[in-house]
């Protein structure tokens, strides 16, 4: 097996999440960044390389011997509308989108992976990089597979990551079953009349009753479910048609609910749906109710989780591998894949000086580019060992 100049990759890698960086790309527009990936992989000489799978997902393919097993390796690709305030040379060059949760040190693993797998080899079966769009907003997992993912790029078994700020460069936690919440989006309207902010009782305003839904629906988690399930309800928005002297006929009430179990989303919303309109008729106002569910729970297979404990200690060494503590209340659109196939997803450090991911002033540490390259790869070489490999 030949062996890469590593400190060669490191810097390719480096140069492609900067470009990346300085031109980062929203859900479904990721059109430079899948044509910069493509141009990569077909570089690198992988055996097939498709584009627009799912609008701008890119999926590479690399075979090697004659087995017949298939993982895939996934990198989300999209940046986020959030104004970048950082002052590196790589800044964003498109004013209100930046790479502020990492997507670009993501796919520039997942490149550097690819190309250690495409020089090195040794592995026997294929191996599919699945880059995907839109992970932000939990739309492009879901629009690969309905494009036939699966069916035109089968494998058995899928493995992603995700850096981690406040988690040192170097270090590697994971966990079997849940690791990453479902998010369900609610939006609660109620409509009544609106008046002048001096007679109150010549109409039916609504902000004191979207005041004391808010309250209400508190008690969710503190009365409505066990204490045993881990649950958050959070209102994020109330918006009304009033002003400095006018009362509100509409007031709407946006927000998102974290929980592990569907069980437990289902009681969220029965109780949501009794709570606004209750609140609702003590105020004579009229309510509606929408409930969505956005992403589900990411929950990681117990065997693959081995698996990936195992390559981490050959990349990170045994004592910087860590099982999680506990799950994240954060969603990851990786879940979807694990409705059709087992798989597992891992956290690798950021450092512990790194700005929180979806901040203004985050960036992603290139000193963990090479971590998170040789795991892909390590997982792959494991995964699909060959027949002899060990004797």
């Amino acid at each position: 097996m030949a062996s890469m100049d590593i400190d060669k990759l490191v810097a390719e890698m480096t140069a492609w999440r900067h470009d990346l960086h300085a031109h980062p790309e929203f859900g479904f527009e990721e059109k430079r960044t899948a044509a910069f990936v493509a141009s990569k992989l077909r570089e690198f000489g992988l055996d097939d390389v498709a584009e627009g799978i799912g609008g701008t997902g890119v999926v590479g393919t690399l075979r090697r011997g004659t087995g017949n097993r298939a993982i895939a390796l996934r990198a989300d690709m999209d940046a986020l509308r959030i104004t970048e305030q950082g002052t590196v040379a790589y800044c964003s060059t498109r004013p209100g989108t930046m790479h502020a949760c990492g997507h670009d040190g993501h796919t520039a693993m997942l490149l550097g992976a690819a190309k250690l797998l495409a020089e090195e080899g040794g592995f026997d079966g294929t191996v599919r990089f699945v880059f995907q769009p839109a992970e932000e907003w939990g739309k492009g997992a879901l629009a690969m597979l309905a494009d036939g993912l699966l069916e035109h790029f089968p494998f058995d078994e899928i493995y992603g990551l995700h850096n981690m700020p406040g988690l040192p460069v170097g270090k590697f936690e994971t966990r079997p079953g849940a690791i990453m919440s479902a998010e369900d989006n609610f939006e609660i309207t109620l409509k009544g009349v609106g008046g002048h902010a001096a007679r109150p009782h010549w109409g039916n305003e609504t902000l004191v009753a979207a005041c004391a839904t808010v309250v209400n629906l508190q008690t969710i988690v503190s009365r409505r479910l066990s204490p045993a399930d881990i649950a958050v309800v959070s209102v994020t928005e109330l918006i009304t048609d009033g002003t400095r002297n006018a009362l509100p006929g509409l007031a709407r009430i946006l927000g998102d609910a974290r929980s592990f179990r569907p069980e437990v989303s289902a009681r969220i919303e029965q109780q949501m749906r009794t709570i606004a309109k209750g609140t609702a008729d003590a105020y004579g106002c009229e309510v509606e109710v929408t409930y969505t569910r956005e992403f589900v729970p990411l929950l990681n297979d117990p065997a693959l989780v081995d698996h990936a404990f195992a390559a981490a200690a050959v990349v990170f060494g045994t004592e910087n591998v860590v099982v999680a503590a506990e799950p994240m209340t954060g969603s990851e659109d990786f879940a979807r894949f694990l409705e059709h196939v087992p798989g597992c997803f891992v956290f690798i450090g950021n450092g512990q000086e790194s700005a929180p991911l979806h901040n203004p002033h985050y960036d992603f540490n290139d000193d963990a580019l090479i971590f998170g390259a040789r795991f892909h790869a390590e997982i792959a070489r494991q995964r699909l060992a060959a027949p002899d490999a060990g004797q």
